[in-house]
């Protein structure tokens, strides 16, 4: 749907889209103003934001100072902790295994080691005695090495099954900041990346959801930070700990538009291009509820296997209070080379049950034929008692997965015998 298109990267040759020597030839040669990065990688690399604007070349997101120091995660606690923001008992940087072993036996196991460069749930590992650090530790480093080539890692102090919830940020160059209410982001597979997120949380207490608000205006004010980001906490009963920011757009932003009924890509680039806000945190109104559920192409049966082939047949839903976000249609081909996610479907209702309801017939209508996805998977979260009662947490999709039956290669742990695999039910979506 662009108006021109311009290859930067050529072949099927993967990860093209970071590719800077071509983005940036390619913007030049067609006389740009600006790059928006998209949702991640070059989003969130300092050194493309510098060398935008050595080019003269406006980067629509934040500076590449508070890039840096936001996108290095133990760099980020540290500077939450000045800003007078709770964070998780962890670490800085470690520098061996040795240093691991004698700092988790002060915070107290289980810990968690985190990729300081990371995302995504790469770099990642739970340690859950002295036993597992050596093994842990490595794993957690190379991982982190070949996903972000910085094998840097710190530690946290494991908060057991606590909520995920993300606070959405807009700040100008005037010093303008203003939240956009919390996303619950806690239904999240065994790697630790997101399936479906919803706004606003629910069972969210007043004085929580206020603590978090208050504590992500406050941290952007302190960093001076501008256009749109997000800060993520883990939240357990009325305790809150910053867990680290994005400096970025993120891919559930969609459902904030819904209950705010703002356009945050267009608010970004109204930032970039030095306009003020035009309002403040009184003029935003939360409406309604709004729930996104992300379609991969995955295999979920089989530990979430990404696949890849061509789609040959393509359906999306439609109708009042529903959206989707995608780039694929029929023959369409999903190659092996990228993120595994061909759509999103966003569902808007004045209630969280209306929500829902839309939801799960926006995914009955979804007919996506060649390749395996998780829409399956969606409507199986949907229906369960702990989702409709919006009381889950990051531990709610594993045990899920154990409940109904998943391989050991998927949970981590074997099948309960009482919970037999069961078959798809003829007819249903996806591959379940």
């Amino acid at each position: 749907m662009a108006d021109e298109a311009f290859c930067v990267g050529p072949g099927p040759v993967p990860r093209s889209y970071l590719n800077i020597p071509n983005i940036i030839s390619t913007a030049l040669i067609t006389g740009c103003d600006a790059i928006h990065p998209g949702y991640g990688f070059l989003a969130e690399n300092a050194r493309f934001a510098e060398i935008c604007a050595d080019h003269g070349l406006t980067f629509i997101g934040p500076t590449p100072s508070v890039i840096s120091a936001m996108g290095d995660k133990a760099t980020a606690k540290r500077v939450m902790k000045e800003a007078g923001v709770a964070t998780t008992p962890g670490t800085d940087i470690l520098d061996s295994v040795d240093e691991a072993t004698r700092a988790a036996g002060k915070i107290g196991y289980p810990v968690l080691l985190k990729a300081t460069a990371g995302g995504g749930g790469k770099g990642m590992r739970v340690v859950e005695s002295p036993a597992d650090m050596e093994r842990a530790y490595a794993s957690a480093t190379a991982e982190a090495e070949a996903s972000f080539k910085d094998g840097r890692v710190y530690m946290e102090k494991l908060i057991l099954n606590p909520r995920h919830i993300e606070v959405q940020v807009l700040g100008d160059d005037f010093g303008n900041v203003v939240s956009l209410g919390e996303r619950d982001c806690s239904v999240q597979k065994p790697s630790h990346q997101k399936l479906i997120e919803e706004s606003p949380a629910p069972h969210l207490s007043e004085k929580t959801r206020s603590s978090l608000l208050d504590m992500a205006v406050r941290a952007c004010k302190h960093v001076g930070y501008t256009n749109a980001g997000t800060l993520e906490f883990l939240v357990s009963g009325e305790h809150v700990y910053f867990m680290e920011m994005n400096t970025r757009i993120q891919v559930e932003h969609p459902v904030t538009e819904m209950v705010y009924s703002v356009d945050l890509v267009k608010e970004q680039i109204r930032i970039a291009a030095g306009e003020p806000l035009g309002y403040e945190q009184k003029d935003l109104q939360l409406r309604g509820h709004a729930i996104e559920c992300r379609i991969n192409a995955e295999d979920a049966s089989n530990g979430f296997a990404p696949q890849a082939g061509t789609l040959s047949r393509v359906v999306f839903p439609g109708g009042p209070g529903v959206r989707v976000d995608t780039h694929v249609f029929s023959g369409a081909m999903v190659p092996p080379y990228y993120d595994s996610m061909i759509a999103k479907i966003v569902a808007f209702g004045a209630s969280r049950e209306a929500a829902i309801a839309r939801m799960e017939r926006a995914l009955r209508e979804t007919v996506i034929e060649g390749v395996s996805t998780t829409i399956g998977m969606c409507l199986e979260i949907l229906a369960t008692p702990q989702f409709r009662e919006g009381k889950y947490d990051i531990g709610f999709l594993p045990n899920l997965l154990t409940q109904i039956g998943a391989p050991e290669s998927l949970t981590g742990a074997p099948p309960s015998a009482a919970h037999p695999q069961r078959a798809k039910p003829a007819g249903s979506p996806g591959n379940l």
